[in-house]
Parts: C-alpha cells; structure tokens; sequence
C-alpha cells in the first residue's frame, strides 16, 4: 500500500500571546494601552511553548496620543517548535508519470547501481541533453521506491527537490527540516544545515532509510556545502544536463540517458496516439525526423491529438525550412511539461555562453547547426575561418565589462567546445577527432530558428571556409573524406543561396572533386550536374563559376564512361571559353587540355598526340616552363604517345619529366609519384618488365608513406605491381596479389567502382592464366552481369569483358575440368 505524507494537528499553530507578570506603573490616556512586566523566565506551560512575546525588565510607561501603546522593558519572540513528523514521511512532489511512460534500459542501470551500495550513500548521477526523460526517469525511480513497504528496503523519508537554482535547493531542505527535525522556518539557510545534519547517521539513533532526489541541477557550483552526507541508509539520485568532472567525484555514478531507440519511440507513438489509425512505417518517419527525442516525441504526440492532422501532414510541416520548430508545437503541453521544444535548451545555451571563454559557446553553435549532425571533425571548427567568425562574432558582455578579449585561439574555441559539451548541448569526443563534434538535429533546429537572415548566411559562410580550410589536399583517409562531404552536403541544404553570393564556394567544387578522385565518378558528375544547374541559375550562364563547375560536369561525363558526351561538352565549353575568357586565359588553356584528352579516350589518339603538342607550345608561352599545368601537359603529351605506338617516345619524354617533377613539385608531390608509375608502366611496353616490377615495388611503399594505404593511387599501384608480376611470369603471385587487394577496392570504393570491376576482371584473368579456366568464365559471366547493371550494355569496358568471358569460355571448352589445382 502506498504511503502518504504525514501532517499533524501541530501544523495549525495558535495565535501568539502576551504575558505579563508582576507589573509596575504604567500610565495610558486618550486610548492608550500601558504594559509593564518584570525580568524572569518565562512561566511553565508543562509543554513546548507556542510562539509568545515576554516582556521583562521594564520600568515606568507613559503612552499619549489616539491608539498609543507605552511598553517597557525586554520584548523576547519566542516561536512555538513543531513536533517532527512520524515516519514514513515525504517533503516535495513526485512529477506525475507521462502519458505513455514506458520502462526503458536506464531504469534497470538506475535499480542495478542503487542496488550494488551496502556501506556507504549511493549517489547516482542521470545526465543527457534537456528531453531525453531525465526527470520521468528519476520520478519512477522515487515512486517505485517510495512504495515499497518492505521492512527492509522501503523508504522512512522520501525528499524531492526542484534543485534549478541554489535557493531552491536550499529551501527544499529547509522544508525537510521543519518538517523532520524541528528547524527554525524563520532561518532557511540554519534550516537546510539542520536537515543536513540530521541526515548523518549517528551511533544511538533509530537508522532512517532515506532517498533524496535533486531535479535539474543547473550549476555543480549550486551543491557546494549541500551534498547529502554519506550514509548505509541513505541514497541520493541528481538528474542534470551538466558533465562536469566536480559532480561525478567522490565515487558518484554516472547514468548517461540517451534517446529512445527505435523500438522505445514506436512504441511510444504507437500508444500515444491510440484510436487513430496511423502505420508502423509512418510513424517510425516521425520519429526518425525528431531524432528519437522522448520531449519531442511528446509534444508531437500532443499537437497530432490537438490537431486532428495526419503524421503525414505534421512531418510536411517540420519538413517546410520556413517553420520554425516553436510553430509546430502544440498549445497546451503534455504531462505538466514547463517549456516548448524550440525553448527547452535556452536556458543551457545561455549557461554554457557564460562559461569561460565567454561568449564563444552560442556562435560556436550557430556553427555546429549548420553542419551534419552525426559528426564534425573538430579540426573545422578550430580552422583559422572559424576562429576569424568567432572572435567577430564573440557574444559581447554589457558596456561596463566591454574589454575586447582578442582573437579566439585553438585553445578557445576547444574549451567553448567543451563548455557546450558539459551542458549537454552537443557531445564533443576528443578521442575520435574525426567526428569529435555531434549535435542533435533539433538542437540544430532550434539554433537555426534563432539566426536572422544576415546571421544566417554570415554563419554559412564561415562554415564553408571552415571545410575548405581543414580539408586535407591529399585524401589520404577515405573515410575521413566521407565525413567532409557528408557535412558539405548538409551545409549546402541548410545554406540556401549563401553559398551563391557573392560567388560560388570553394567547397562545392571540393565535394565534387573528392568524389571523383574516390572513385565515384557516377555520383561526381550526378554532383556537378546539379552545381552547373545552381551557378546557371544563381549566377548566370557566363560567370566563371558556371563555366568551371561545366568543366568538371565534362571530366566526370567522361570517367563514367561517356567519352563521346565528354568530348562534346568540352568542345561547347570551349568555344564559349573562349569568347568569355579569351584564348590565353588558364581556364581556357585547361579545357583544350581536358578536350584533346578526351578525344583520346573516344578513339582519337593521333588526333590527340597534335593538340597536346599544339596546347603545350601555348602553355610554355602563357605560363611558363616550370608551371604544374605546363607539366601536366606535358605527361599528357608522353602517354598519349605511347599510347599512339611511339612507346619509345613516351619513354624518354617521362623520363625527362621526372627530374623537373622533383624540382617544381618536390618528391612526393601527387603528380611526382604519378609520373614515376607512368615511367615504369612505359618501360614495361618498351619490353622491361623486370624494371617495371622493381619501379612498381619501389614505388609502392611511397604511396602508402604519403598518400595511406587505402588511397585510390596507393591502390592502383598494388594493381599495377601485380599486374606487372604477372607478366614477368609469377601468375600465381599475381593471383594472390589480386585476390588481397580486391576486398580492399571493395570496402574503399564499394563494389560498383570501376577500378573495383577492373580488379575483379584481372582476378579472373590471372586465374584463368594460372590454369583455372572454368573458374575464370564463371567469374567473368558474374563480372559481366555486374557491369552491365552499373555501366549499361554501351560502355566500352562491358565490351571488353564480353571478349574476355567468350576467350575463357572457348578455353574452357577445349580443357573441361581442368583447373590450376589439376595442372599443378
């Protein structure tokens, strides 16, 4: 049975009296009232006194005038003291259960904790970002325990406090402490050391099981000197926002709450919202749009019963960017929640922008907002761009501390970081710096609902210099490169026409380009399609913008296999280059170059050979020797003459490129390595082999040093070393060579990348060499079925492998069942 809290008749104190004892003279006219008394005790009652007032000491009184009162002597007030209050007693309210409460995985972490302390109070910690259900949580816990009436585990005093603020903390235990130990309500501060006090424990006294809960600790600073003591009986439950290292000392146990998981909010929706038909598929949309949040989830659920609307129909209205999320709240919240969604991390903002160094959390989160919500290298928002915004844009104290702290440093905006991180606004996790920023979407939302126009795109800007600056130039992560594309893409979503004015950013171009040079040509030209379709739009057909985002919409045509498409769009961009730019100009310069390469691509290498030579002359004209785009053209220049059958050729002119490679570029520079493999590739034409191998070997180990092991080069490379090891007579090495790198092109590139299909193609090949002929038809059959899924039944590369499965399928025809194992 459940307890109730306890109240005596002794609440209801009489009214204060006077007494008067063996008075002297007193004279009173005209009304007046004339008291004396003499010095002494106060006169027995046989019990504790109510509050009266003694009066002693006194001497003569004289009162004049209407309504006077002539008093001598010592006036004394003395307060009649409660009787504590029986057990089993409650001080505070327990938060009602929400509608649709439902047991989660922190309420058995809650009980296991509570349930590991046997000597000492066991003080436990539930943190996480404001409406993940902290207080629904600890309302629970207290419940459960509050009405178990077992001899020995129920309660003896249950005390809840609202612990927002210092004051409010210190009044919930003066509360207790009238209530429980005969505390002086007059002193609130006496009162709460009182109930602290009495909370610990003493040797003769009757053991009281106690459970205190303080809801919503804003400030660790606020507990100082208000900790409950430790104690074998007692427990002490703290529900906050904060992470601070000062509320997790001495041995308190940390509870993270995190969101519902997917189950926990279909579940929740689904009970919610009973009586109307809505589908599983529907609402689990819902809850993905609303990140899983138990607050947001609620006042969904609240604005859908209000409004008579569809899940549908409330997802399009959080799906419109000119809602704000305050306008999708519903007017009367549920379970006697304080605040609306849009409002609900307000307070905590401003509580982390107060934190050293102050001022930096709030713009630092205008920049978080408009980046991807599960993860931001902490790198960009360290960049010089982002510093530069934030030191512009620093929250400004009042003008009696208007001292201008100077530029933001690293160091800075690291401990903003962290500042926001212990308010639970973002988490921000120094071990995988590669994604050491994540923010909840809504709190996104919620920022970017505050941000005016002007603000808006001044913070877009900023971020997109923030991504170029931290970029790396050498993609030697691919997985990192994911991640600065991925909030790329959400930047460019959130950022509207910011990112078009006054020009296109640089780092849409870079998102494009790290595509392509990752292999996903498809989705690079799909990239620069849509940018070309935006430049057009934004800044007209002749900007440079649009004509360059055009040159790399050509280039990725052509990776993807489309040469002749390609060719024709270099052949348009051109033309229009021309009479835009001039002939002279570099960008008109790089698309004759783009276009001769093409051209050689579709079949015209002769035809190639003349306008590469033709470009170089311009280019050692307008640019100069030494310059990294004369020296692309003149690599271009050597493989299109080996390609033309002047291998030779082709061989001195890289050997003559690499030395100046070295000098302009440096040793490990891209290019540099790249013309090393171009050198041996051409050697190995040229009949040798072995010095190919050994150039491929030696080269190798350079890409992983400079490059990574997992960069698309670096991969090349193992494909080309194999390949050539394979021709110096080691088929079986080359098998085995393939077959390790091939999981690797898979899991860097993913399955439908081209140079993923040409190492399955040489996988096969080798395999057949090696002697396993059926094998080698079997995979080329699969591998032709992959290609034409991914490229089309046209691309050139399909017809390649369509020769190669008749070659192997005629061989295994001619030796049925005879495979390398047999031959070996």
């Amino acid at each position: 049975m459940a307890k109730a809290s306890s109240r005596t008749a002794r609440d209801e104190a009489p009214e204060p009296s006077v007494t008067v004892a063996d008075t002297g003279n007193a004279e009173a006219s005209d009304g007046a009232t004339a008291v004396t008394g003499y010095r002494g005790p106060a006169p027995e009652t046989g019990h504790a006194p109510h509050s009266c007032v003694l009066i002693s000491g006194t001497g003569d009184a004289t009162a004049n005038g209407p309504g006077a009162i002539a008093v001598t002597g010592n006036l004394t007030l003395q307060r009649v003291v409660q009787e504590p209050a029986p057990w089993p007693h409650q001080v505070g309210v327990i938060p009602p259960a929400a509608r649709s409460y439902q047991h989660r995985a922190e309420t058995d972490r809650l009980h296991a904790a509570a349930d590991g302390g046997t000597t000492t109070v066991v003080t436990q910690l539930l943190t996480g970002m404001g409406g993940v259900g902290k207080t629904q949580l600890a309302a629970d816990y207290a419940r459960t325990a509050w009405n178990d009436t077992s001899p020995a585990t129920g309660l003896d005093v249950l005390v809840w406090v609202t612990a927002s603020a210092r004051s409010s903390i210190v009044t919930g235990y003066a509360q207790a402490g009238v209530e429980l130990c005969r505390a002086d309500p007059g002193d609130v501060e006496q009162a709460a050391r009182s109930f602290l006090a009495w909370l610990t424990p003493k040797t003769a006294a009757k053991p009281c099981r106690w459970l205190i809960v303080l809801d919503d600790v804003t400030d660790p600073a606020d507990l100082n000197g208000l900790w409950p003591p430790d104690s074998p009986h007692g427990r002490t439950l703290v529900t906050t926002r904060r992470r601070d290292a000062a509320l997790a000392a001495h041995g308190r146990r940390t509870i993270e709450v995190g969101l519902f998981t997917a189950a926990e909010a279909l579940i929740y929706l689904t009970a919610s919202l009973t009586g109307r038909y809505e589908s599983a598929d529907e609402l689990t949309a819902l809850a993905e749009d609303l990140g899983h949040l138990p607050l947001a989830l609620a006042q969904a659920a609240a604005y859908l019963i209000d409004t008579g609307e569809s899940v549908a129909s409330y997802r399009e209205l959080l799906a419109d960017r000119t809602t704000t999320l305050a306008e999708a709240a519903p007017d009367a919240l549920p379970d006697d929640q304080a605040l609306p969604l849009a409002a609900a991390w307000s307070l905590s903002i401003d509580r982390a922008d107060s934190l050293r160094p102050a001022g930096l959390a709030r713009p630092l989160l205008h920049l978080t907002a408009l980046l991807d919500a599960n993860g931001i290298p902490q790198n960009v928002l360290t960049s010089a761009p982002a510093l530069a915004h934030l030191t512009a844009h620093r929250t400004r104290p009042g003008p009696e501390h208007a001292v201008d702290p100077g530029p933001v440093s690293v160091r800075d905006a690291v401990r903003a970081l962290s500042a926001l991180h212990r308010l639970s606004l973002l988490d921000h996790d120094r071990e995988d710096p590669h994604r050491a920023v994540r923010v909840h979407q809504l709190i996104q939302r919620t920022t970017r609902d505050t941000l005016t126009p002007h603000q808006h795109d001044i913070t877009a800007r900023a971020a997109a210099d923030a991504l170029t600056a931290a970029w790396p130039e050498i993609e030697r992560d691919t997985a990192l490169a994911q991640i600065f594309r991925a909030n790329t893409t959400t930047l460019t979503g959130h950022a509207g026409q910011a990112l078009h004015q006054p020009d296109a950013h640089g780092v849409l171009y870079r998102a494009g380009r790290s595509l392509g040079e990752t292999g996903q040509v498809t989705a690079a030209r799909d990239h620069f399609q849509h940018l070309t379709e935006a430049t057009r739009h934004h800044l007209g057909e002749d900007h440079p913008a649009t004509l360059t985002a055009r040159g790399n919409l050509a280039t990725m045509r052509g990776e993807a296999g489309d040469a002749a498409g390609a060719v024709d769009a270099f052949a348009d961009l051109l033309d229009h280059m021309v009479r835009v730019l001039g002939t002279d100009h570099p960008a008109t310069l790089s698309t004759r170059g783009n276009l001769a390469f093409m051209r050689a691509r579709a079949g015209d290498v002769v035809g190639a050979v003349d306008a590469f030579a033709d470009l170089l002359d311009h280019m050692v004209r307008v640019l100069g020797t030494d310059h990294p785009e004369t020296l692309t053209t003149r690599g271009r220049l050597a493989a299109m003459r080996g390609r033309a059958g002047d291998v030779a050729g082709a061989v001195d002119a890289f050997a003559d490129l690499l030395p100046d490679r070295i000098r302009v570029l440096g040793p490990d520079h891209p290019d540099t390595l790249s013309t090393r493999g171009n050198l041996a590739f051409m050697r190995a034409r040229a009949g040798d082999v072995a010095g190919a191998v050994d150039a491929f070997a030696d080269l190798l180990p350079d890409r992983i040093r400079v490059l990574g092991p997992d960069h698309p080069d670096t991969l090349s490379t193992r494909g080309n070393l194999a390949f050539m090891r394979a021709r110096a007579g080691d088929v079986a090495g080359a098998v085995d060579a393939f077959a390790d790198l091939l999981p690797d092109r898979i899991r860097v590139l993913g399955p439908d990348h081209p140079d993923t299909l040409t190492t399955r193609g040489n996988l096969a090949a080798m395999r057949g060499e090696a002697g396993d002929v059926a094998g080698a038809a079997d995979a080329f059959a699969d591998l032709l079925d992959h290609m034409v899924r991914v490229l089309g039944t046209d691309h050139p590369h399909v017809s390649i492998i369509r020769n190669n499965l008749t070659h192997w399928r005629k061989e295994a025809e001619r030796t049925p069942g005879l495979s390398g194992k047999d031959r070996s």
